[in-house]
This record gives C-alpha cells, structure tokens and sequence, in this order.
C-alpha cells in the first residue's frame, strides 16, 4: 500500500561545485538514489513566470512528476502515480504555454494536472491496439496533440528506453500510426492524420497555433523522410529540410522561440564521417541554413540560432579520457559562427534514456540545463552562461 504523497515538499537538494575543466560554476539541482531527469529537450519545462521547473523523479521506487522552486530550491511532488500496467514516460510530458495544466500518458490514458491544485482529470484513453508516442500542446493553449502507434509487441521485442531495442525491427515492420488533436476543454478528438509508417516525435509550433511537427521514426539513413510539418486547420502536410543528397540525414528536429524556425542536427555519409552540420530552417522548407562542424554531437539545442548548445559524446566510450564527453557552445557572429568552446563536463553515460544529457536553453537563453548520471544516478543540473570568449576551445576533433 503507497502513502499518499501528492503535495508532498523536499528540502532543496542543491549542491554547488566547479566544472575541474572550465572552472565554469554549476548548481546540481537533485541528490537523490534514484533517477531524476527534465522533460524532453525539445519541449519546454519552465512555468509560473520561469520560476519553476517540472521534472520527473524515480524516488520511492516509481515515477512520478515534480516541480522545482528555482528561487529557493524546495521540491513539490505533483504526482502520486502507483506503477501502471504500462512503464510511463515523463519525458513526453508537456506544458500548456497559456495555462497551468502538463499532460502525460499514464496506463494509455492522457492526463491533464492542474500545476497548482494538483487535480487530475483524463482527457483520452487508447485502444489496447496502439501504444502511446508524443504529446505536444498548442501555443494558443486549446488543444492537445498526441500521436499513437500500432502495438507490434506481439511480433517483436521492444525495449526503446532502454538500449532502442526493436528500433530497427519497429521501422521495418511500418505501424500504422495516427496523429490526434484532442480539445482541452471538452476531450473531443479529431484525427489528423494516418499512415502505415512509424511516427514520433511531435512538437507544436511555440507561437502559431496551427503548426505542428512531427518525424517518420527509425534510422535516421534509412527513413523515407524525417521531419514533416501538418496543418492543424486545413491538414495539410509536407516535408521538410529536404536532403540536398542521398547520403545527406538530419534528425532531433525542435522548434525555435519564434515558433517559425526549425533546429536540426545531422551528418553526410556515415554517423561515424566527420561531415556533420547543425542547421535551421524556416517551417515551409524555405531559408535553410546549415553549418557545418566536425565535432559529434547526440543532440544540440538554441532558442534563436545565435546560440547553439550540444552534448558530445557518452563518457562511457572514453576510458581514461573522457573530453569529449562536454557541454559546448557554438556563437553566432557577423563573419558566422565560431567554437565550439567548452563549457562543462557532463560525464554522462546515456545508458538508457532518462540519463541522456538533453541540453537546452532556458528561455532567457541564460542558463542551460541538462541530466547527467555522473553521479551515479540521473540528476539535473543547471549552469549560468558565461561570457562566450572566457570559455576554453575544443582542440582537435572528436
């Protein structure tokens, strides 16, 4: 029998301390024996005027959301999920740009919480035909988007957050997928779209209510074509960041802050090439721009393309040298843009998903958060921008 915890508060956990490379000051926000980790880098966490965060936190040995004071450091559970049927995935959980409400899937059912009374309600529920993929929210704050999948665990082992095992089988067998839009108010769903092929990773537009994104899942060399937009209102659908080449792949597609732009990451030949580029494009696949870099990044993040953030590699892969497993920052000039510099070590592992670094900005651009197990356990750290020249540069490539 679980005690209710819902509300429960936790004394700030904050510990401060220098980055031994950089000197750079981080604050870990969490210093807890169980996994804590931010929403996914592609959706927004902060509310209540950016003065908090929400989070997720395996404490007591089952998931749960939370929230973060960032003035004072104090910890709110906001949840009181027992463990389900169905493992829940925090990291698709988004915020209501216009409202206090997040929403996450628990046991197939889409759950709008009210960020300060805590209430609960459900919106939808699946079909035991489908499982559950992204959740994004509309920027005038009235609908729900979420897209299914066809549940194929009857044919093939899966294990996504885990190692992506069944990734490569998943694609192949091409799932029927849907995308709904789900009204906030009344739960009435529409469908948006439906094609035999794996879809994920859905984001809606920050600033026009009727953009969404969303990508044809799988290996990034072998989908059809990764990032789509759709109309929310007409249906609309078409590609974009169209590949200049056959050998050409992008992937880890999110929106900017003006809600317009679109950021990506990708590389030319082969994951293992050192023709990579980070890159951004308008949402009607016009005014591309891509920078190239030889540097390996899992995913990279900025709000405006002045700024870019990436993670390097996973710590684990470096024995004794583990350089390259770092923060890093890239800067937008006149005569285009320089670094990367360093700006911490992350250490990460990236061993299952909760402990990917997923770097991002916050959204005065000057902070950048991420997860990292360096301790052992996943746990969120936050670090102040520096200025961009006091910050050290990557000597050769990695």
């Amino acid at each position: 029998m679980f005690k209710e915890e819902k509300g429960k508060r936790w004394e700030p956990e904050w510990m401060r301390f220098r980055d031994r490379k950089t000197g750079v000051s981080i604050l870990q926000l969490t210093n807890y024996m169980a996994h804590s980790y931010h929403i996914y880098f592609t959706r927004n966490g902060w509310y209540d005027q950016n003065r908090k965060l929400v989070f997720a936190s395996d404490r007591g040995n089952r998931a749960n959301l939370f929230s973060m004071d960032l003035l004072s450091g104090e910890i709110t559970q906001l949840t009181d999920l027992k463990p389900g049927a169905i493992e829940t995935d925090f990291q698709a959980t988004c915020l209501n740009p216009v409202r206090s409400e997040a929403y996450f899937w628990y046991n197939r059912k889409l759950i709008a919480l009210d960020l300060f009374s805590l209430q609960e309600r459900e919106l939808y529920e699946i079909s035991e035909e489908f499982t559950a993929g992204g959740i994004a929210c509309t920027a005038d704050g009235q609908y729900v988007c979420v897209c299914m999948n066809e549940d194929l665990s009857y044919q093939i082992e899966t294990d996504l957050s885990r190692g992506y095992i069944g990734f490569e089988e998943t694609w192949a067998l091409h799932p029927v997928s849907r995308i709904l839009k789900i009204s906030i108010d009344s739960g009435e769903a529409q469908q948006l779209h439906q094609d035999k092929v794996w879809i994920g990773s859905l984001n809606a537009s920050p600033t026009q209510p009727d953009l969404l994104v969303f990508c044809h899942e799988g290996p990034w060399e072998l989908v059809d074509h990764r990032i789509w937009g759709i109309n929310l209102m007409s249906n609309e659908i078409w590609k974009i960041r169209t590949p200049n080449n056959s050998e050409e792949y992008v992937g880890h597609e999110f929106w900017h802050a003006d809600g317009i732009h679109i950021g990506y990451h990708g590389f030319r030949g082969s994951l293992e090439s050192k023709d990579k580029f980070f890159g951004r494009i308008r949402f009607d696949n016009t005014n591309c721009e891509d920078i190239d870099f030889p540097y390996q990044n899992i995913h990279v993040h900025s709000n405006d393309f002045d700024h870019v953030v990436g993670d390097g590699q996973q710590a684990s892969a470096y024995h004794g040298d583990r350089s390259t497993a770092t923060i890093r920052l890239w800067k937008r000039t006149e005569d285009g843009f320089i670094g990367p510099r360093k700006l911490c070590e992350h250490r990460g592992s990236f061993h299952v998903q909760k402990t990917h670094v997923h770097p991002r900005f916050s959204p005065d651009n000057k902070k950048i958060l991420f997860t990292s197990d360096m301790s052992g356990y996943g746990n969120l750290y936050l670090v102040d921008v520096p200025e961009f020249d006091s910050l050290p540069e990557m000597v050769g490539v990695d």
